[in-house]
């Protein structure tokens, strides 16, 4: 089996991690500076036993991958005949999903029991291209596949794909929450076809946000489901931003295997770099769950600002100072959230070519109609059928644009976002007694603009 680098070794066992762990920690603990260094002892109310609590402060946390090298075990390794006969052979009717990295298929495995029946997974593969489209427009118009900064021309770079593939395997391999996606295991195989590079998943069963917004075959998503999945995905994206410093901590409580030792690091983050509707999948209770961490960094160290790197993403959701600027940083995600937010009010694409020039950007679009006009409820999406409270679509909209503010500085945290978002749950939940109804103007704007209103987008 043709396993990537730092798993070629056989994964260490738990008192093994737990041993090497310590060690390491030792090591660090001598050179750190005696004002960051502090044990205090303390007696029990029997006055003899005495314990010790040690208290490391230090600049930097550990990064992903060295995280992940403490849990690669964790991950299933599959053989790809296993996954052959998951997917039937990769049968087309199974295929769940398409894009240029290459397919998703949903397959059956067995447990690694083997007392339970078959787990339903999803299984993504990668073609032999070795290609993520990153789905932006370089100057001359044409479709690359990643831009990289290089003046004010964008350079395609191939043979990303195994990269990406990578950092999936090592960001989900390590970050664990309710709205990110669970990676179960992955494969590095060889066949008559050159090497084989596939990532096993839980299954969604309900796809993916972009399906029931833009997709004529699916149901429209009621008002309150809505405001739910932005607040599980807000969830998410403050989690990867503001939310690693306690999982960094439980990650050194788990190689220590002791409690007397209280650590503090620097706050750690993510940078998702690709957040849109496609990359929003939704489980059986409509739960949102982020995927495709490919192109996913980590944040800046120190005391930098933001990290510098190659240009990539999608068209209509990247936000303009990074595609200017190439230095990325979480307010960029905010931004990408702000849009999918117009999108979620909406029913439209950020970016949709078939509509008439006026209207192919949403962003622009929005803006012949003030939040705060009798028109605003004319960008609402029609396929909700004034089933929403106004009042609360204005205080999603005046989020929206603060996320979309030119100045990166200036747009909200992501946890700032979601107690936003909770409190228009909430007042959805209390206006309408359990039942999303239309509220203030709704009815009599409804019959003023009968027959004026745009048509829903449902490509």
């Amino acid at each position: 089996m043709g396993c990537f680098g730092f798993l070629k070794t056989k994964p260490k066992s738990r008192k093994e991690r737990g041993k090497s762990g310590s060690e390491a920690l030792a090591v660090s603990a001598t050179t750190t500076s005696s004002s960051n260094y502090e044990t205090s002892r303390s007696h029990d109310s029997t006055g003899g036993k005495q314990t010790s609590k040690s208290s490391v402060s230090t600049s930097s946390q550990p990064s992903i991958s060295a995280m992940f090298e403490e849990k690669a075990g964790v991950l299933r390794v599959f053989e790809l005949a296993e996954l052959r006969s998951a997917t039937n052979d990769f049968n087309r009717t199974l295929k769940i999903g398409e894009g240029g990295f290459g397919s998703v298929y949903k397959g059956f495995i067995k447990p690694l029991d083997e007392k339970s029946g078959r787990i339903t997974v999803a299984v993504k593969t990668l073609n032999q291209r070795s290609l993520q489209v990153g789905g932006y427009l370089n100057i001359s118009g044409e479709k690359s596949i990643v831009l990289a900064m290089e003046g004010k021309k964008g350079i395609v770079r191939r043979g990303s794909g195994h990269k990406q593939w990578l950092a999936e395997v090592q960001f989900l391999g390590v970050l664990e929450h309710p709205n990110l996606v669970k990676l179960i295991g992955y494969c590095s195989d060889e066949d008559e076809r050159g090497i084989q590079r596939l990532l096993v998943y839980e299954y969604m069963p309900n796809k993916s946000l972009e399906y029931h917004l833009f997709n004529r075959a699916a149901p429209p998503l009621p008002w309150n489901v809505r405001l739910k999945i932005a607040l599980g995905a807000a969830e998410g994206l403050a989690f990867l931003h503001e939310g690693l410093e306690l999982q960094l901590v439980d990650y050194i409580y788990g190689i220590l295997m002791q409690h007397s030792f209280s650590l503090k690091f620097s706050s750690g983050q993510v940078i998702y770099r690709d957040f849109k509707t496609s990359n929003v999948l939704l489980d059986i209770d409509f739960k949102p769950k982020l995927s495709d961490f490919g192109l996913a960094r980590e944040g800046p160290a120190g005391d930098n600002t933001h990290v510098s790197t190659a240009v990539v993403g999608t068209y209509g959701y990247a936000a303009p100072d990074y595609i200017e600027t190439g230095h990325l940083t979480t307010k960029s995600d905010v931004w990408s959230f702000g849009v999918v937010l117009y999108e979620l009010l909406t029913g439209r694409r950020s970016l949709d070519r078939n509509r008439p020039t006026n209207e192919q950007k949403l962003l622009d679009w929005v803006k012949q109609f003030p939040i705060e006009s009798k028109r605003f409820n004319m960008i609402m999406d029609p396929k909700l059928r004034y089933q929403y409270s106004l009042k609360t679509a204005r205080e999603v909209a005046k989020l929206a644009n603060s996320c979309l503010v030119k100045h990166a500085k200036e747009r909200p945290k992501m946890s700032e976002i979601v107690q936003v978002i909770k409190q228009a749950v909430e007042m959805t939940e209390i206006a309408s007694g359990g039942k999303v109804e239309a509220k203030e103007e709704n009815s009599a704007v409804a019959d003023l603009d009968k027959g004026k209103r745009p048509e829903s987008s449902n490509c």
